[in-house]
Protein backbone atom coordinates (compact mmCIF):
# COMPACT_ATOMS: atom_id res chain seq x y z
CA UNK A 1 0.00 0.00 0.00
CA UNK A 2 2.89 2.55 0.78
CA UNK A 3 3.95 1.45 -2.99
CA UNK A 4 0.79 2.04 -4.83
CA UNK A 5 0.39 5.32 -2.75
CA UNK A 6 4.20 6.58 -3.39
CA UNK A 7 3.51 5.62 -6.90
CA UNK A 8 0.19 7.66 -7.17
CA UNK A 9 2.15 10.48 -5.76
CA UNK A 10 4.54 10.41 -8.36
CA UNK A 11 2.22 10.15 -11.18
CA UNK A 12 0.51 13.57 -9.82
CA UNK A 13 3.58 15.19 -9.69
CA UNK A 14 4.40 13.56 -13.41
CA UNK A 15 1.09 15.50 -14.55
CA UNK A 16 1.62 18.64 -12.56
CA UNK A 17 4.88 18.94 -14.43
CA UNK A 18 3.24 18.47 -17.57
CA UNK A 19 0.89 21.18 -17.16
CA UNK A 20 2.37 24.23 -18.65
CA UNK A 21 1.25 27.61 -18.42
CA UNK A 22 -0.06 27.90 -22.61
CA UNK A 23 -2.30 24.55 -21.52
CA UNK A 24 -3.41 25.72 -19.19
CA UNK A 25 -4.73 28.69 -20.79
CA UNK A 26 -6.08 26.43 -23.63
CA UNK A 27 -8.21 25.05 -21.05
CA UNK A 28 -9.42 28.09 -19.90
CA UNK A 29 -10.52 29.58 -23.20
CA UNK A 30 -12.40 26.12 -23.84
CA UNK A 31 -14.93 26.55 -20.59
CA UNK A 32 -15.12 30.09 -21.89
CA UNK A 33 -16.47 28.98 -25.02
CA UNK A 34 -18.86 26.37 -23.44
CA UNK A 35 -20.53 29.23 -21.46
CA UNK A 36 -21.32 31.69 -24.20
CA UNK A 37 -22.59 29.01 -26.10
CA UNK A 38 -24.89 27.65 -22.96
CA UNK A 39 -26.17 31.17 -22.48
CA UNK A 40 -27.26 31.43 -26.30
CA UNK A 41 -29.22 28.35 -26.15
CA UNK A 42 -30.71 29.95 -22.94
CA UNK A 43 -31.51 32.62 -24.88
CA UNK A 44 -32.74 31.51 -28.26
CA UNK A 45 -34.80 29.08 -26.42
CA UNK A 46 -36.74 31.80 -24.68
CA UNK A 47 -40.50 32.91 -25.55
CA UNK A 48 -39.99 35.08 -28.67
CA UNK A 49 -42.53 37.39 -26.73
CA UNK A 50 -40.35 38.68 -24.27
CA UNK A 51 -38.41 41.75 -24.71
CA UNK A 52 -39.56 42.19 -28.55
CA UNK A 53 -40.89 45.88 -29.24
CA UNK A 54 -43.94 46.58 -30.53
CA UNK A 55 -44.23 48.08 -34.07
CA UNK A 56 -44.37 51.81 -33.84
CA UNK A 57 -46.44 54.07 -36.03
CA UNK A 58 -44.61 56.09 -38.87
CA UNK A 59 -45.18 60.07 -38.90
CA UNK A 60 -46.08 61.51 -42.29
CA UNK A 61 -48.20 64.58 -43.79
CA UNK A 62 -50.94 64.14 -45.75
CA UNK A 63 -53.06 65.75 -48.46
CA UNK A 64 -56.29 65.74 -49.85
CA UNK A 65 -56.68 64.86 -53.46
CA UNK A 66 -58.94 68.01 -55.18
CA UNK A 67 -60.96 67.98 -58.22
CA UNK A 68 -61.52 70.81 -59.97
CA UNK A 69 -60.60 73.09 -63.02
CA UNK A 70 -56.84 73.50 -63.36
CA UNK A 71 -55.11 75.87 -65.62
CA UNK A 72 -52.21 74.62 -67.56
CA UNK A 73 -49.33 76.78 -67.79
CA UNK A 74 -45.69 77.55 -69.36
CA UNK A 75 -42.99 78.83 -67.73
CA UNK A 76 -40.85 81.46 -69.79
CA UNK A 77 -38.10 84.15 -69.43
CA UNK A 78 -39.62 87.79 -70.05
CA UNK A 79 -37.42 91.24 -69.09
CA UNK A 80 -39.33 94.38 -67.77
CA UNK A 81 -40.04 97.37 -69.75
CA UNK A 82 -40.83 100.88 -68.41
CA UNK A 83 -44.45 102.13 -69.36
CA UNK A 84 -43.10 105.30 -70.50
CA UNK A 85 -39.44 106.14 -71.27
CA UNK A 86 -38.83 110.24 -72.12
CA UNK A 87 -35.22 111.75 -72.52
CA UNK A 88 -36.08 115.44 -71.62
CA UNK A 89 -34.71 117.91 -73.43
CA UNK A 90 -35.33 122.21 -73.33
CA UNK A 91 -37.06 123.62 -75.96
CA UNK A 92 -34.98 126.66 -75.87
CA UNK A 93 -31.25 127.34 -75.97
CA UNK A 94 -29.25 128.39 -72.93
CA UNK A 95 -27.15 127.77 -70.39
CA UNK A 96 -28.20 125.46 -67.62
CA UNK A 97 -28.43 127.23 -64.59
CA UNK A 98 -29.70 124.28 -62.03
CA UNK A 99 -30.69 121.07 -61.50
CA UNK A 100 -33.85 120.07 -58.87
CA UNK A 101 -33.95 116.36 -59.01
CA UNK A 102 -31.71 113.62 -56.97
CA UNK A 103 -30.59 110.84 -59.46
CA UNK A 104 -32.71 108.02 -59.46
CA UNK A 105 -35.48 109.64 -57.49
CA UNK A 106 -39.08 109.60 -57.57
CA UNK A 107 -40.70 112.37 -59.17
CA UNK A 108 -44.38 113.63 -60.00
CA UNK A 109 -45.62 115.05 -62.89
CA UNK A 110 -45.10 118.72 -63.19
CA UNK A 111 -42.06 118.72 -60.81
CA UNK A 112 -39.09 120.97 -61.23
CA UNK A 113 -36.60 118.93 -62.96
CA UNK A 114 -34.16 121.87 -64.10
CA UNK A 115 -33.62 125.51 -64.96
CA UNK A 116 -32.15 127.11 -67.69
CA UNK A 117 -30.80 130.72 -67.45
CA UNK A 118 -34.12 133.08 -67.79
CA UNK A 119 -32.35 136.87 -68.09
CA UNK A 120 -32.23 136.81 -71.85
CA UNK A 121 -35.77 135.02 -72.09
CA UNK A 122 -36.76 137.58 -69.23
CA UNK A 123 -35.40 140.68 -71.40
CA UNK A 124 -37.26 139.31 -74.83
CA UNK A 125 -40.27 139.19 -73.14
CA UNK A 126 -39.98 142.54 -71.57
CA UNK A 127 -39.64 144.07 -75.19
CA UNK A 128 -42.62 142.46 -76.56
CA UNK A 129 -44.60 143.87 -73.95
CA UNK A 130 -43.22 147.25 -74.68
CA UNK A 131 -44.15 146.80 -78.08
CA UNK A 132 -47.73 145.35 -77.53
CA UNK A 133 -48.13 148.56 -75.07
CA UNK A 134 -46.90 150.85 -78.02
CA UNK A 135 -49.43 149.37 -80.23
CA UNK A 136 -52.08 149.59 -78.03
CA UNK A 137 -51.53 153.21 -78.10
CA UNK A 138 -51.58 153.33 -81.62
CA UNK A 139 -54.34 151.57 -82.17
CA UNK A 140 -56.64 153.98 -79.72
CA UNK A 141 -55.31 156.88 -81.59
CA UNK A 142 -55.71 154.97 -85.07
CA UNK A 143 -59.80 154.61 -83.90
CA UNK A 144 -60.28 158.21 -82.44
CA UNK A 145 -58.70 159.52 -86.24
CA UNK A 146 -61.34 157.04 -88.21
CA UNK A 147 -64.13 158.03 -85.77
CA UNK A 148 -63.20 161.75 -86.01
CA UNK A 149 -62.83 161.79 -90.29
CA UNK A 150 -65.89 159.36 -90.07
CA UNK A 151 -67.89 162.21 -88.80
CA UNK A 152 -66.36 164.96 -90.94
CA UNK A 153 -66.76 163.11 -94.29
CA UNK A 154 -70.68 162.73 -93.00
CA UNK A 155 -70.76 166.86 -92.72
CA UNK A 156 -68.95 167.28 -96.36
CA UNK A 157 -65.63 168.97 -94.69
CA UNK A 158 -63.20 165.85 -96.03
CA UNK A 159 -63.08 163.96 -98.92
CA UNK A 160 -63.36 160.38 -99.23
CA UNK A 161 -59.70 159.42 -99.93
CA UNK A 162 -58.69 161.15 -96.85
CA UNK A 163 -61.08 159.22 -94.58
CA UNK A 164 -59.92 155.84 -96.76
CA UNK A 165 -56.61 156.86 -95.20
CA UNK A 166 -57.38 156.96 -92.07
CA UNK A 167 -59.27 153.70 -92.48
CA UNK A 168 -56.17 152.38 -93.34
CA UNK A 169 -54.29 153.51 -90.24
CA UNK A 170 -56.35 151.49 -88.12
CA UNK A 171 -56.14 148.31 -90.21
CA UNK A 172 -52.45 148.47 -90.43
CA UNK A 173 -52.50 149.21 -86.01
CA UNK A 174 -54.88 146.43 -85.70
CA UNK A 175 -52.57 144.00 -87.44
CA UNK A 176 -49.19 145.43 -85.94
CA UNK A 177 -50.85 144.82 -82.36
CA UNK A 178 -52.00 141.14 -83.12
CA UNK A 179 -48.27 140.37 -84.25
CA UNK A 180 -46.24 141.86 -81.43
CA UNK A 181 -49.23 139.98 -79.30
CA UNK A 182 -48.14 136.95 -80.95
CA UNK A 183 -44.67 137.64 -80.21
CA UNK A 184 -45.46 138.46 -76.25
CA UNK A 185 -46.24 135.07 -76.22
CA UNK A 186 -43.54 133.67 -77.58
CA UNK A 187 -41.85 135.28 -75.35
CA UNK A 188 -43.56 133.88 -72.33
CA UNK A 189 -43.76 130.45 -73.66
CA UNK A 190 -40.06 130.57 -74.22
CA UNK A 191 -39.20 132.03 -70.81
CA UNK A 192 -42.18 128.91 -69.86
CA UNK A 193 -39.73 126.35 -71.17
CA UNK A 194 -36.76 127.84 -69.33
CA UNK A 195 -38.36 125.39 -67.08
CA UNK A 196 -37.88 121.51 -67.90
CA UNK A 197 -40.69 119.71 -65.63
CA UNK A 198 -41.50 116.08 -65.34
CA UNK A 199 -44.06 115.31 -68.25
CA UNK A 200 -45.28 112.45 -65.77
CA UNK A 201 -44.86 110.15 -62.25
CA UNK A 202 -41.45 108.83 -62.25
CA UNK A 203 -38.18 107.80 -61.48
CA UNK A 204 -35.16 110.32 -63.08
CA UNK A 205 -31.94 108.61 -64.09
CA UNK A 206 -28.67 110.16 -64.05
CA UNK A 207 -27.81 113.46 -65.32
CA UNK A 208 -26.77 113.81 -68.47
CA UNK A 209 -25.39 117.44 -68.20
CA UNK A 210 -24.66 119.44 -65.33
CA UNK A 211 -25.25 123.40 -64.88
CA UNK A 212 -23.12 125.43 -66.71
CA UNK A 213 -23.10 123.38 -69.60
CA UNK A 214 -24.65 125.31 -72.70
CA UNK A 215 -28.30 123.75 -73.84
CA UNK A 216 -29.10 123.25 -77.43
CA UNK A 217 -32.85 123.37 -77.77
CA UNK A 218 -34.17 119.94 -79.43
CA UNK A 219 -30.94 118.72 -79.28
CA UNK A 220 -29.47 118.32 -75.46
CA UNK A 221 -30.66 115.39 -73.52
CA UNK A 222 -30.57 116.61 -70.00
CA UNK A 223 -32.32 113.00 -68.11
CA UNK A 224 -33.99 109.87 -68.74
CA UNK A 225 -37.21 109.95 -67.18
CA UNK A 226 -38.84 106.31 -66.53
CA UNK A 227 -42.44 105.55 -65.85
CA UNK A 228 -42.41 102.22 -64.25
CA UNK A 229 -45.93 102.63 -62.35
CA UNK A 230 -47.55 100.29 -64.25
CA UNK A 231 -44.78 98.53 -66.40
CA UNK A 232 -44.62 96.14 -68.71
CA UNK A 233 -43.19 92.80 -68.43
CA UNK A 234 -42.32 91.87 -72.44
CA UNK A 235 -41.59 87.44 -73.04
CA UNK A 236 -41.67 85.24 -75.97
CA UNK A 237 -43.92 82.48 -76.58
CA UNK A 238 -43.60 79.70 -78.83
CA UNK A 239 -45.83 79.23 -81.86
CA UNK A 240 -47.30 76.56 -80.96
CA UNK A 241 -48.47 77.90 -77.74
CA UNK A 242 -50.03 80.71 -79.48
CA UNK A 243 -53.91 78.73 -79.88
CA UNK A 244 -53.59 78.42 -76.50
CA UNK A 245 -53.32 81.54 -75.47
CA UNK A 246 -56.08 83.06 -77.44
CA UNK A 247 -58.54 80.22 -76.27
CA UNK A 248 -57.57 81.86 -72.99
CA UNK A 249 -58.16 85.56 -73.63
CA UNK A 250 -61.45 84.51 -75.59
CA UNK A 251 -62.46 82.98 -72.13
CA UNK A 252 -61.75 86.64 -70.51
CA UNK A 253 -58.83 87.89 -69.04
CA UNK A 254 -55.71 86.20 -68.62
CA UNK A 255 -53.36 86.37 -65.43
CA UNK A 256 -50.13 86.98 -65.56
CA UNK A 257 -47.41 86.05 -62.29
CA UNK A 258 -44.24 86.81 -62.47
CA UNK A 259 -41.18 86.76 -59.69
CA UNK A 260 -38.53 88.18 -59.56
CA UNK A 261 -35.03 85.79 -59.36
CA UNK A 262 -34.35 86.10 -55.27
CA UNK A 263 -37.37 86.92 -54.20
CA UNK A 264 -40.00 83.84 -53.58
CA UNK A 265 -43.23 86.20 -53.53
CA UNK A 266 -45.07 86.62 -57.09
CA UNK A 267 -46.22 89.81 -58.65
CA UNK A 268 -49.74 89.36 -60.62
CA UNK A 269 -50.56 91.37 -63.89
CA UNK A 270 -52.69 90.88 -67.24
CA UNK A 271 -51.76 89.84 -70.21
CA UNK A 272 -52.36 93.24 -72.42
CA UNK A 273 -50.40 92.62 -75.88
CA UNK A 274 -49.99 89.85 -78.53
CA UNK A 275 -48.04 91.16 -81.68
CA UNK A 276 -49.05 91.02 -84.89
CA UNK A 277 -46.20 88.48 -86.45
CA UNK A 278 -44.16 86.00 -85.39
CA UNK A 279 -40.28 85.69 -85.43
CA UNK A 280 -39.67 83.12 -88.31
CA UNK A 281 -36.26 83.25 -87.34
CA UNK A 282 -36.90 81.87 -83.92
CA UNK A 283 -40.63 80.66 -83.90
CA UNK A 284 -42.00 82.62 -81.06
CA UNK A 285 -44.12 85.44 -80.93
CA UNK A 286 -43.39 88.70 -78.16
CA UNK A 287 -46.23 89.38 -75.59
CA UNK A 288 -46.70 91.93 -73.05
CA UNK A 289 -48.20 91.85 -69.79
CA UNK A 290 -49.08 94.90 -67.26
CA UNK A 291 -48.00 95.45 -63.96
CA UNK A 292 -49.14 97.78 -61.13
CA UNK A 293 -46.32 97.47 -59.77
CA UNK A 294 -47.33 99.65 -56.19
CA UNK A 295 -43.83 98.62 -54.02
CA UNK A 296 -41.77 99.17 -57.19
CA UNK A 297 -40.29 95.38 -57.17
CA UNK A 298 -39.86 95.56 -60.93
CA UNK A 299 -38.00 97.49 -62.76
CA UNK A 300 -37.04 98.16 -66.53
CA UNK A 301 -34.42 96.26 -67.94
CA UNK A 302 -34.78 93.49 -65.30
CA UNK A 303 -35.04 89.67 -66.28
CA UNK A 304 -38.14 88.36 -64.35
CA UNK A 305 -39.73 84.01 -64.36
CA UNK A 306 -42.78 84.42 -65.97
CA UNK A 307 -46.06 82.22 -65.67
CA UNK A 308 -48.45 82.26 -68.51
CA UNK A 309 -51.64 80.13 -68.10
CA UNK A 310 -52.74 78.21 -71.49
CA UNK A 311 -54.96 75.22 -71.58
CA UNK A 312 -57.67 74.67 -68.90
CA UNK A 313 -58.41 70.72 -67.64
CA UNK A 314 -61.98 70.63 -66.45
CA UNK A 315 -62.44 68.23 -63.50
CA UNK A 316 -58.82 67.53 -62.62
CA UNK A 317 -58.20 64.84 -60.63
CA UNK A 318 -54.97 66.54 -58.48
CA UNK A 319 -52.59 65.96 -55.79
CA UNK A 320 -49.28 67.86 -54.75
CA UNK A 321 -46.04 67.29 -56.69
CA UNK A 322 -43.86 65.80 -54.13
CA UNK A 323 -46.52 63.12 -53.51
CA UNK A 324 -45.84 61.60 -56.27
CA UNK A 325 -43.04 58.62 -56.15
CA UNK A 326 -41.39 57.02 -58.99
CA UNK A 327 -40.00 53.03 -59.36
CA UNK A 328 -39.00 50.14 -61.67
CA UNK A 329 -42.54 49.47 -62.43
CA UNK A 330 -43.89 53.16 -62.57
CA UNK A 331 -45.41 56.47 -60.94
CA UNK A 332 -47.20 55.77 -57.54
CA UNK A 333 -48.46 57.60 -54.77
CA UNK A 334 -49.23 56.19 -50.72
CA UNK A 335 -52.78 56.48 -49.61
CA UNK A 336 -53.49 56.47 -46.67
CA UNK A 337 -56.64 54.38 -45.47
CA UNK A 338 -59.41 54.70 -42.96
CA UNK A 339 -57.37 52.81 -40.56
CA UNK A 340 -53.79 54.66 -41.43
CA UNK A 341 -52.53 52.15 -43.31
CA UNK A 342 -50.75 53.26 -46.35
CA UNK A 343 -51.63 51.64 -49.76
CA UNK A 344 -49.01 51.58 -52.38
CA UNK A 345 -50.87 52.78 -55.57
CA UNK A 346 -49.64 52.58 -59.28
CA UNK A 347 -51.29 55.99 -61.34
CA UNK A 348 -50.94 57.15 -64.32
CA UNK A 349 -49.80 61.01 -64.20
CA UNK A 350 -50.71 64.05 -66.36
CA UNK A 351 -49.39 67.35 -66.70
CA UNK A 352 -48.48 69.85 -63.85
CA UNK A 353 -49.53 73.16 -63.34
CA UNK A 354 -48.86 75.26 -59.99
CA UNK A 355 -47.49 72.73 -57.94
CA UNK A 356 -50.18 70.42 -58.51
CA UNK A 357 -49.80 66.85 -60.11
CA UNK A 358 -52.79 66.33 -62.57
CA UNK A 359 -53.92 62.15 -61.79
CA UNK A 360 -55.50 61.10 -64.68
CA UNK A 361 -55.75 57.46 -63.44
CA UNK A 362 -55.66 56.12 -60.27
CA UNK A 363 -57.09 57.81 -57.85
CA UNK A 364 -60.13 58.96 -56.66
CA UNK A 365 -61.13 62.77 -55.44
CA UNK A 366 -60.95 63.20 -51.69
CA UNK A 367 -58.24 60.43 -51.00
CA UNK A 368 -55.32 61.32 -48.66
CA UNK A 369 -52.14 61.02 -50.17
CA UNK A 370 -48.86 61.29 -48.13
CA UNK A 371 -46.55 64.07 -48.75
CA UNK A 372 -43.77 63.58 -46.69
CA UNK A 373 -42.29 60.31 -44.80
CA UNK A 374 -42.48 58.52 -48.09
CA UNK A 375 -38.68 57.22 -47.70
CA UNK A 376 -39.67 55.01 -44.45
CA UNK A 377 -42.65 53.20 -45.83
CA UNK A 378 -43.81 50.19 -47.64
CA UNK A 379 -47.19 48.88 -48.26
CA UNK A 380 -49.30 48.18 -45.11
CA UNK A 381 -47.02 50.06 -43.16
CA UNK A 382 -48.93 52.03 -39.77
CA UNK A 383 -48.43 55.79 -40.20
CA UNK A 384 -49.66 58.65 -37.64
CA UNK A 385 -50.70 61.44 -39.48
CA UNK A 386 -48.56 64.80 -38.15
CA UNK A 387 -50.33 68.03 -37.66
Amino acid sequence: MAEAGTRDECAGSDIDSRMTPKKFLLVLAVLALVAVGVRFAWHHDAPASEGKPAARAVPVQVAAARQGSLDLSLNLVGRAEAWSSVALRAQVSGQLESLAFQPGSRVKKGQLLARLDTRLLQARLDQARGAVARDRAQLDKAEADSQRYADMLAKGYVSKADFDTYQANLAVAQATLQGDRAAQELAQANLDYARIVAPFDGVTGAPLVWPGAQVSAQDTDIVVLNQVQPIRVAFSLPEASLGAVRAALARGPVTVRATVPGDPRSLAGTLQFVDNAVDHTTGTIVLKARFDNPDLRLTPGQFVQVILPTTRIESAVSVPVIALQSSSRGSFVFVVGADNTVAQRYVTPGPVAAGQQVIAKGLNAGERVVTEGQMLLVDGTKVHVAS
